[in-house]
């Protein structure tokens, strides 16, 4: 399956995640990759490009040899454990003991991790709970108590100077809280605590404890001041907790790198410790990445693997610290085990970007035979509809999911029971229905789809109060090209509300969750446009909202200036609109008229004309382009109504055309070109051209997201 997907290189035995953790899935040792200044690994692609499916994989296959622990930052549990306790939990902190417990339990090779570092700081901030009365301080140090019981060590230990110490100052601190001392707890009862905590420590641990919480920011080296400065900046809250937050997750990793330290570790431990942060474009994930990159960047070390996922190319805006993207060290699961990493030497030093700490792992697009091989493993039932069928299907797949692995799965599965008409529109297969794993009802995949890439991805920085509209916003915007043309969709769906997002906006939240732009079409996705503009036609009777849309933009731009945007000419860019919306005839008036004279920038505008997706219901194009459809008229004006529909055809990518539409264009091109109009000569060479792009599926007027579908990596 993960062969199937494009993974297999990066989870074998030799491959880049067995070299980075030290560990094959089988247990064999294997050469670590870089040094002690080890890079943060992210995952990079958009919705369904599989990064949280090779999470998962990654976890599977080397948990039991390595220990390795996944974490979801978009699940709001860390926050709901949190809001109970503002004072003394957050988000951060509450995945950060998450983490800790999980480690603590591992049971493989060198056994469980203490976090005495850890526990000290979580125990300080303890005394934020509300109220700050004796028996909720208590109550909320026993919660970190764990991470201090060690377990029965195997031969050598690790850390020892720990062993009963912090248990035993736990005790202190409870007694403490238990004595009679009046009134709430304030700096007082902080630093009885504090002193709590050192007085059974052996020397060794207080000198350890010093040597961490005397470097916090203000502590000049004073351990019980940079406890208290710790525990005043994280009530502050704001970028005074971020940087409580963040000393808290240098102590934790502190402890896993203590862990492997000295003669027990040696002999003990193996490989590295892998926190593998899922959905970490969220804003948790964002403070977990953020601290482990600074930390890294003013010359922390530690061994701890550090992978993450990011939906934009360049890994984040975060990580560019407002400045232009500079190059980050990026590969591709194709080139194998990158050999060599080594961070990037920015002029800014401690102040530059946190993306010179970064390595990008680009997930990629399903190649052709990948792709075939996915789609037919999961219909194999298909087979007894016979080749053809299979092969139909096999193209709607290829052409609709654009390579993205989890379209691929979803639109495969949902189509191994549909039948697929030889002659009917790709989109046909977005009618077929899910089977639920839970027992719900079955539902269309394209509702699937856009739940599971659009819904439940929204924008991490799209305000509250538009995640109510943001797929009919999107469904719209389907037929959209450019800013403009967007915009005045905006308007119109956004009458009435107070708070209005812009065509910018939009672009810069698509952008954001890793949609890739298009300079023709302003949802540059070839698959999700097409998931939406099925939708939008679906979504009121005999596609009265499809019609509506672009009757919009037909009549906004018959009005505009001559600027079309990402067409030629605005009455070109109205003839799009108006073509895909009951004008067919009026557009062929307006070639047949604009023809003689300049044939080379017809052949252009009707390239553009052309460039729309066909509305829903029966599809007549290839028998009117081949002229089994009678049309009245001279000649000319039947053979521009032919051709335009054969072009329309190979435009909209979206139906096979191949050898038999461009026999059709070159036809259709070189009849019109002994007709007798200026400049008819000219259209022979554009009749040999486009014949051979529509017989090797070739686009006739290349954009992005066109070029997209054959660029699968």
């Amino acid at each position: 399956m993960y062969e199937d997907l494009g993974f297999e290189k990066l989870l074998d035995a030799d491959g880049f995640f067995a070299r980075l953790l030290g560990r094959s899935p089988s247990g064999s040792d294997r050469k670590l990759l870089y040094g002690p200044d080890l890079p943060v690994v992210l995952l990079t692609g958009g919705p369904g490009m599989g990064k949280g499916r090779l999470l998962r994989a990654v976890h599977d296959r080397f948990a039991r040899q390595v220990p390795v622990i996944r974490l979801n930052c978009a699940n709001p549990v860390y926050a709901d454990q949190a809001g109970p306790e503002p004072g003394a939990r957050s988000a951060v902190t509450e995945a950060l003991v998450e983490a800790a417990l999980l480690l603590h339990s591992w049971r493989g090779t060198g056994g469980a991790f203490t976090f005495p570092r850890f526990f000290a700081g979580m125990a300080v901030i303890a005394t934020g709970v509300a109220g700050g009365t004796r028996v909720a301080i208590s109550t909320e140090v026993e919660r970190y108590e764990e991470l201090i019981q060690q377990p029965r060590l195997r031969g050598l230990g690790t850390g020892d100077f720990w062993r009963g110490a912090l248990l035993g100052a736990v005790r202190n601190m409870l007694a403490v809280l238990a004595g009679p001392v009046l009134g709430p707890y304030g700096a007082a009862g902080l630093t009885a605590l504090i002193d709590a905590l050192f007085e059974r420590l052996t020397p060794r641990g207080e000198a350890e404890l010093t040597r961490i919480y005397g470097e916090y920011p203000g502590a000049v080296g004073n351990v019980r001041h940079g406890l208290r400065t710790l525990t005043a900046d994280f009530r502050a809250g704001g970028e005074r907790r971020g940087d409580a937050e963040r000393f808290l997750f240098r102590a934790l990793r502190e402890d896993l790198e203590a862990a492997y330290g000295g003669l027990g570790g040696w002999l003990g431990r193996i490989g590295r410790p892998g926190l593998l942060l899922d959905h970490a474009e969220e804003p948790l994930g964002e403070r977990l990445l953020r601290a482990v990159l600074a930390d890294r960047r003013d010359g922390q070390r530690d061994r701890v693997v550090i992978v993450g996922t990011a939906r934009r190319a360049d890994g984040g805006a975060f990580l560019h610290g407002g400045l232009p993207p500079r190059e980050v060290a990026a590969f591709r699961p194709a080139d194998g085990v990158p050999a060599t990493w080594s961070r990037r030497r920015d002029p800014e030093q401690d102040r530059g970007p946190l993306s010179a700490g970064v390595l990008l792992l680009r997930m990629p697009f399903l190649t052709g035979d990948q792709l075939r091989r996915a789609t037919e493993r999961i219909q194999l039932g298909a087979e007894r509809e016979g080749g053809t069928h299979r092969r139909r299907i096999t193209a709607a797949v290829a052409q609709l999911s654009g390579g993205r692995p989890h379209t691929v799965i979803r639109l495969a599965t949902a189509a191994a029971d549909h039948r697929m008409e030889t002659d009917a529109n790709d989109r046909a297969i977005l009618d077929a229905t899910l089977h639920q794993l839970d027992g719900s009802p079955e539902r269309p995949v394209t509702d699937v789809l856009l739940q599971e890439l659009v819904l439940d991805q929204l924008p991490v920085r799209l305000p509250a109060e538009h995640h109510d509209q943001w797929l009919d916003l999107l469904t719209h915007l389907s037929v959209a090209h450019d800013l403009e043309c967007a915009d005045v969709l905006l308007r119109h769906h956004q009458a009435g509300r107070v708070l209005r997002l812009t065509a910018h906006e939009v672009a810069r939240l698509l952008n954001d969750t890793g949609w890739p732009s298009c300079k023709r079409h302003f949802i540059g996705d070839f698959g999700l446009r097409q998931l939406l503009v099925h939708r939008l036609y679906g979504l009121e009777r005999d596609g009265a909202a499809w019609y509506a849309d672009h009757h919009l933009l037909r009549d906004h731009y018959a009005v505009s200036e001559p600027s079309g945007g990402a067409f030629h000419s605005a009455t070109t860019h109205r003839m799009n609109h108006h073509l895909v919306s009951g004008g067919v005839d009026d557009v062929v008036r307006h070639l047949v008229a604009t023809l003689p004279g300049r044939p080379r920038r017809w052949c252009e505008e009707l390239l553009e004309i052309a460039q729309a997706p066909y509305p829903g219901g029966a599809d007549e194009r290839r028998k009117r382009a081949q002229g089994l459809v009678q049309v009245a008229g001279p000649p000319l004006r039947r053979t521009v109504d032919q051709l335009l529909h054969a072009v329309w055809l190979c435009e909209e990518r979206t139906r096979p055309t191949g050898g038999e539409m461009a026999r059709t264009l070159e036809q259709l091109l070189r009849q019109l070109s002994t007709m007798d109009f200026d400049g008819a000569g000219e259209l022979g060479p554009t009749a040999t051209a486009w014949s051979q792009l529509a017989a090797n599926e070739q686009p006739l007027l290349r954009c992005d997201c066109t070029d997209q579908l054959g660029r699968r990596e």
